[in-house]
């Protein structure tokens, strides 16, 4: 990729890495009337990054087989569930309130530590993912697997810290 397709490309990874979380937060105070409130979204968006966890660890899995063209398809799937987690979080928020975490004692505070670093991290995470991305399909894989891992430990975390915030919250649902 030359330097003009990469400062390009830099530019829009920066724009979405703002606009995605400022716009998530702004969806959260509007609701949609007339709208029914959604409550069977959680289970179904807390799957989809499960199963984004298990398609992150199976491309590493292929990539140090040397399989790349897997590792590629199964990175483009990652991206879309995590699209598609995107919009159905969006969609949950826009026609639900926030379900409030009534657990007592010290389980309070291990729930809020995972679910405050989810929340950092699945920020942090946007332009890394977007970043490692725009490399390994543009061909610089050198560049690419430098920062694959950082990305790597950081989207995983964020999957699978999903799912533990989904699976502490739904009894409150």
């Amino acid at each position: 990729m030359n330097t003009l397709e990469e400062k390009k490309y830099n530019r829009l990874i920066w724009v979405l890495s703002i606009v995605i979380p400022v716009a998530v937060a702004a969806l959260f105070g509007i609701r949609i009337p007339g709208v029914e409130r959604m409550g069977f979204l959680p289970p179904i968006y807390a799957t989809i990054n499960g199963i984004t966890a298990l398609v992150l660890i199976l491309a590493v899995v292929q990539i140090k087989k040397g399989n790349r063209k897997y590792h590629e398809r199964l990175m483009k799937i990652a991206m879309m569930l995590s699209v598609l987690f995107l919009m159905l979080y969006i969609t949950y928020h826009m026609t639900s309130d926030s379900t409030k975490f009534r657990g007592e004692g010290t389980i309070i505070y291990v729930y809020y530590f995972v679910l405050i670093t989810h929340i950092v991290l699945s920020i942090v995470v946007i332009p890394f993912v977007l970043i490692t991305f725009v490399r390994g399909i543009s061909g610089e894989f050198i560049r690419h697997k430098k920062i694959a891992r950082i990305t790597f430990p950081l989207w995983l975390y964020v999957a699978i810290s999903g799912v533990i915030v989904y699976l502490m919250i739904s009894p409150y649902y």
